[in-house]
């Protein structure tokens, strides 16, 4: 069975204790979270019209319907800290090249908009709920250095960077690695999907906090 790409609003549920994160299928990095499954799933559709942009810069067609539950997963405590960590069973599907590509260009775009983001926001951010949270520098920084971490799960590399040159390295050659057709043999802890939805994720979530935390 390989990836489809005619029903884009099947949604995974994962829950811990504490936190649900409700999830996109075929929309790589469009995740949110809540205290309740109804409450995950709210978040999720709330934070469509802020994905649209990154469907539209990645040149994808985004209008997603009512949201089709077909997955739930026990999370742990990383989904309580408040980030995803179990993958759906529908990430060890096979892949062809279209949805591979696809894949690729919105965790591409969403790269290209947080770079975008940290270029024009404030180095002090707004405090976060808690009165706490990163500044810009050391968000962006944050994010870097977990996607290079992730990137090992797709068996991917690269020494801390010493320039943005050599970040952009490590971006392209996760790309292309992601970029190709999956047919379920694998060497690594995760699979393809699920490297590019987790850093797509990662991504996204600082990303609009930064956003938020600017205004």
């Amino acid at each position: 069975m390989t990836a489809r790409l005619d029903d884009m609003t099947r949604i995974y549920l994962e829950s811990g204790l504490k936190k649900v994160f409700a999830c996109s299928l075929e929309w790589p990095g469009w995740c949110r979270s809540g205290r309740s499954e109804e409450q995950a799933i709210e978040n999720l559709m709330h934070y469509a019209p802020r994905y649209a942009v990154v469907a539209e810069r990645a040149a994808l067609s985004f209008e997603p319907g009512e949201p089709e539950v077909v997955e739930r997963l026990k999370g742990g405590a990383t989904t309580d800290f408040g980030a995803p960590e179990k993958e759906p069973e529908a990430d060890h599907a096979a892949v062809g090249a279209d949805a591979a590509a696809r894949d690729v260009a919105l965790m591409r775009a969403a790269w290209q908009l947080f770079d975008e983001t940290v270029a024009i926001s404030p180095e002090e951010l707004r405090k976060g709920p808690r009165g706490g949270g990163r500044d810009r520098t050391k968000m962006a920084d944050h994010v870097t250095e977990a996607e290079r971490n992730y990137a090992r799960q797709a068996g991917v590399r690269h020494p801390p960077y010493k320039s943005v040159a050599d970040r952009d390295a490590m971006r392209g050659e996760l790309a292309a690695v992601l970029g190709r057709p999956w047919q379920g043999s694998w060497d690594y802890k995760w699979t393809p999907r699920y490297v590019v939805r987790r850093v797509t994720w990662h991504v996204l979530d600082h990303l609009w906090e930064m956003e938020d935390r600017s205004a």
